[in-house]
């Protein structure tokens, strides 16, 4: 591949002035209430423009959105009548924006002052670098799982559905997990294989170069696909450690939690069909799709149950 340019940061300016300049915010929103609003004033606070594509949302989050919108040449609003899927609205988003660089922001997300400058200044350190992932951390300060991974191949995902990674200390090779939270937190960026779809931010010509979003999947797995895709095209997916975002995690859907699980888990099939397929006989990979329903089912059935009992 060609040997990529470095990002200048031109008349010395600093990376928070640029991002000012040169982001583009891309926010999918779905019902995600108040968030929504306290999301883009913040995002808007350290970008070039949020654009925000609704998906059928029917909370009113769109209310406020729709005020700026219409008395704000930085925000941008796109109202679908159908829920249309996260990597739909995503590409949708994308074709909007203006920016050098495309933040793709989950509305449950607060960026904290100074986070998109740090994630602009890694890239700006290393011209390699196609996506960088902030510090997702819970409301209360704790990191959050998801932020910092590596790649749930069907083996580590099987390592840890059957509690394996606790043998890890002694055979680290055979039985890690793929979160790495769990590891202390580095000092500085630090290339994974895998960050969080809840914030990405992304070189425009790194994903002029990889493509748009795998439309195939709805919700959930769509970015472990693209990282996959931007590592295959020699892009890096760098975490920063710096750039704290808090993530109201599940805000967007814990009103429809077995139509989540069953994107999850059908991503999670196509996931492993696409990327995986090749390095598993057929026998072996059909178990393994057999086992991501079988956990489907189990984790219905545990939502229906707490359903019951939680009203009775």
């Amino acid at each position: 591949m060609e040997r990529r340019r470095r990002l200048r940061v031109v008349d010395g300016s600093h990376p928070e002035d640029v991002a000012r300049n040169e982001i583009s915010v891309i926010v999918v929103n779905h019902n995600a209430g108040w968030l929504l609003d306290a999301c883009i004033h913040r995002a808007l606070d350290q970008a070039r423009e949020v654009i925000v594509v609704d998906n059928a949302s029917a909370d009113g989050s769109c209310s406020k959105v729709q005020a700026l919108h219409e008395s704000h040449d930085r925000v941008r609003l796109v109202i679908n009548s159908r829920n249309v899927g996260f990597s739909v609205a995503c590409n949708m988003g994308t074709a909007l924006a203006s920016g050098r660089f495309l933040l793709f922001l989950n509305p449950d997300c607060m960026i904290e002052p100074g986070a998109l400058g740090k994630m602009l200044g890694a890239m700006a350190h290393d011209p390699q670098a196609g996506m960088v992932g902030g510090f997702l951390v819970n409301p209360d300060g704790t990191e959050q799982a998801g932020g910092r991974r590596t790649v749930p191949t069907p083996w580590r995902s099987f390592v840890r559905a059957f509690g394996l990674h606790r043998f890890q200390e002694r055979w680290p090779k055979l039985f890690a997990s793929y979160d790495l939270c769990a590891q202390p937190l580095p000092a500085g960026p630090v290339e994974v294989e895998a960050v969080s779809g809840a914030c990405m931010l992304v070189r425009r010509e790194a994903l002029d170069d990889v493509g748009k979003l795998d439309e195939g999947y709805f919700m959930h797995c769509e970015d472990l696909d693209w990282c996959m895709r931007f590592r295959q095209r020699n892009w890096k997916v760098v975490f920063v450690p710096g750039a704290t975002v808090i993530h109201h995690l599940g805000a967007c859907s814990r009103a429809r939690p077995v139509f989540v699980e069953w994107h999850k888990h059908k991503g999670m099939v196509r996931f492993y069909r696409k990327f995986f397929s090749h390095q598993y006989p057929g026998p072996l990979l059909v178990a393994v799709v057999g086992a991501v329903w079988v956990r489907f089912v189990a984790k219905a059935a545990a939502i229906q149950m707490r359903r019951l009992f939680g009203s009775c």
